[in-house]
């Protein structure tokens, strides 16, 4: 499969270059913080951030291969790529959550928490919470704006990392305030938990994009321009009715294929001129993709009149 840097447009490239080298930075503060105070609640976050690196590399590779252009043995191009990503993410997260758990089994068990540099540990922990808060923002509105759905995961993974960071801190100042140090254990588990929840969130919107669930976002703009053409009070070009309408995404971009139902006496080049319409029109209002409409006789079973 084709992936290249120069297919992908600047600001995708920059954001998604960015993620991993903040991402990198922040896990080397947070294992520091970790090594520093022997915290479970730290080593879950820091053990996040692995996955935020490996996830926003994988997230990067993907972005160029969804903007690969189409080809003979893809011609539907590389977007759903974009679903794999944040299929990909899920999982790695999911293990994450796992990991936490037994390690926090460990610490309860073997090696009880030692409140000794807890300070530093939460003043590092909440400079992370603040640049992945930053950075996640960012990137999904970017992903937003560019209708990239790798981009917007790998910014909700980051604001989730955020989360566990503030939750993380919250812990340490408990423990440190008051001496009770399973607090952070609990606080460890807690945030696995929430962990998974993110991940199962992720997967099962990558799993829906594979199997080309109907957005309904689209479906309501779709039957609103459509029926927008129908009958005699209807919008030039009009239409008589439509039906067999169907629609699912590859990634950021959209297909869209229908039955219209014109005059049967309509030349087949002002069918045409009338499909391409409201094809193009659907296509504006969607973003990038394409719609394809299959022309039919008004009545049904009426003899099409050449012209």
């Amino acid at each position: 499969m084709p992936a290249s840097l120069k297919n992908v447009p600047r600001i995708e490239a920059k954001a998604a270059v960015l993620a991993i080298g903040v991402g990198a930075g922040l896990m080397g503060v947070k294992f520091a913080a970790y090594f520093l105070t022997g915290s479970a609640a730290i080593f879950s976050d820091a053990l996040e951030s692995i996955v935020n690196v490996i996830a926003s590399a994988v997230a990067f590779w993907c972005l160029m291969l969804a903007h690969a252009p189409a080809d003979s043995e893809h011609p539907y191009g590389h977007g759903k790529v974009e679903f794999m990503s944040a299929g990909f993410e899920g999982g790695m997260i999911l293990l994450a959550a796992l990991a936490i758990v037994i390690k926090t089994a460990d610490t309860v068990l073997f090696h009880p928490l030692d409140v000794g540099e807890l300070g530093v540990g939460a003043a590092l922990i909440g400079s992370t919470a603040a640049v992945n808060a930053g950075v996640g923002a960012g990137l999904v509105r970017v992903g937003r704006r560019r209708g990239s759905m790798t981009l917007e995961a790998d910014g909700k993974h980051l604001l989730t990392d955020a989360v566990t960071s503030a939750g993380v801190l919250g812990a340490l100042l408990v423990v440190r305030q008051t001496d009770w140090t399973w607090v952070d254990p609990a606080a460890a588990l807690a945030l696995a938990g929430y962990i998974a929840w993110v991940a199962a969130g992720l997967l099962r919107r990558a799993a829906a994009g594979l199997m080309d669930e109907q957005d309904r976002a689209d479906e309501r703009t779709i039957k609103a321009i459509l029926e927008s053409h129908m009958g005699e009070s209807g919008r030039e070009p009009r239409i008589c009715a439509y039906h067999k309408l169907r629609h699912r995404h590859s990634g950021r971009y959209h297909w869209v294929d229908f039955h219209l139902l014109l005059p049967a006496g309509m030349s087949v080049s002002e069918a045409h001129r009338v499909a391409s319409a409201i094809e193009w029109e659907i296509e504006r209002a969607l973003g990038e993709g394409n719609a394809t409409a299959h022309v039919e006789p008004w009545p049904p079973g009426a003899s099409e009149n050449n012209g």
